[in-house]
């Protein structure tokens, strides 16, 4: 077992605050990501859930045991860095088996838990070679090796991938997933790559500035952003976000944009919207695409664009369009053949539209 909760957590460095009474609950065995832009508080909260760092004022509690005063080696929990701390002058068997070694484990132990941990992960050929014979992936696996023969029951990573190529992280991340898998240990998780977040996350803690703005699965996020912060920070590209205002005309309901552009607002039970309301309008690229011959949209969810920026993917294709004078991203499937300057018909699946308070930025809609 190892649940993880913060109960009213603060955090100040002199007089500057900055984690705010944070309260949250981390599951046994969850794999949970802390993510947001630099400076949001995320790395911090990891180095107090580790001892790293003093926590001001609230508790952190491993399986109902509060742990604020005790020492780092005593938590039960492994640490994995962004610069893989590891010894320049211990090989890769000396590096994992240093923090048991520490810990007086017997030598026959030490041995039998390194080469288990170096065959999970690949590094049975390699034990006996310095970091600096190592590539950044291998040496990021010794990091997580050594992290792994301790037997946590909380497994901390600091952005573990930063410092990798992109197709080094996008392997990483697999050997992070089947990792989680293979150990069924809880996973506290940070990083600011959103990309990161949605594909490892059981969790995301969404933070700005020592605040959590949303809690929840990849897709609960995804899907149904709290505001806009998280709107636009989850999703690859983030969402399309216009500043409009309500429009009330007889008895449907319309987003009226500031170069006259209206956008019919579907019924939806339960939602009251005020004539004049200043709102943000939200709706994702790969809700607006090129109409084609099987688009089964009502006539009014249908809009004439010319095309910006072409920016072809291969399997898809973005388009920056403009719609009325309205600048957003589309999303073209497939390969079909788009030109720049070239007018075409966009269809809105606006049953996926997001409007926002434009005071509280919080979703209304």
């Amino acid at each position: 077992m190892a649940e993880l909760k913060f109960k009213d957590v603060i955090k100040k460095y002199g007089k500057i605050e900055v984690i705010h009474e944070l309260n949250l609950d981390i599951k046994d065995k969850e794999f949970i990501v802390l993510v947001g832009p630099s400076g949001c508080g995320k790395s911090t909260l990891l180095r107090m859930v580790a001892g790293l760092e003093e926590i001001t004022n609230g508790t952190i509690s491993i399986d109902d045991k509060i742990v604020n005063d005790i020492a780092p080696k005593d938590r039960g929990l492994a640490m994995v860095f962004q610069n893989y701390a590891l010894y320049p002058h211990m090989n890769v068997f000396d590096n994992m088996s240093f923090g048991l070694t520490l810990m007086k484990t017997p030598k026959k132990e030490i041995k039998q838990r390194v080469e288990e941990v170096g065959l999970i992960l690949g590094l049975e050929d390699l034990l006996f070679r310095k970091p600096h014979e190592l590539s950044g992936g291998q040496r990021q696996r010794v990091a997580m090796g050594r992290a792994m023969v301790r037997k946590p029951s909380i497994f901390l990573f600091d952005e573990p991938l930063s410092n990798l190529d992109a197709k080094l992280r996008i392997q990483m991340r697999a050997e992070i997933k089947m990792l989680h898998q293979r150990v069924n240990s809880t996973m506290i998780y940070v990083t600011h790559d959103q990309v990161e977040a949605m594909t490892l996350a059981d969790r995301i803690v969404v933070l700005r500035d020592g605040y959590i703005e949303q809690v929840g699965t990849p897709i609960e996020l995804f899907s149904n952003p709290a505001n806009t912060f998280v709107a636009g920070f989850i999703g690859t590209p983030p969402m399309n976000l216009v500043d409009c205002k309500i429009n009330k005309d007889k008895n449907q309901t319309f987003v009226q944009f500031e170069d006259g552009l209206k956008i019919p607002v579907p019924d939806k039970e339960g939602i009251q919207l005020v004539h004049d309301q200043k709102v943000v309008f939200g709706l994702r690229a790969e809700e607006i695409t090129p109409i084609n011959s099987h688009t089964q949209l009502p006539e009014d969810w249908i809009f004439s664009a010319n095309v910006m920026v072409v920016e072809p993917l291969g399997n898809e294709t973005q388009l920056h369009v403009d719609i009325m004078g309205i600048k957003v991203l589309s999303r073209s499937e497939g390969r079909k053949i788009v030109r720049t300057n070239e007018e075409i018909n966009l269809g809105m699946n606006l049953n996926e539209m997001h409007l926002f308070d434009a005071k509280t930025t919080q979703v209304i809609y």
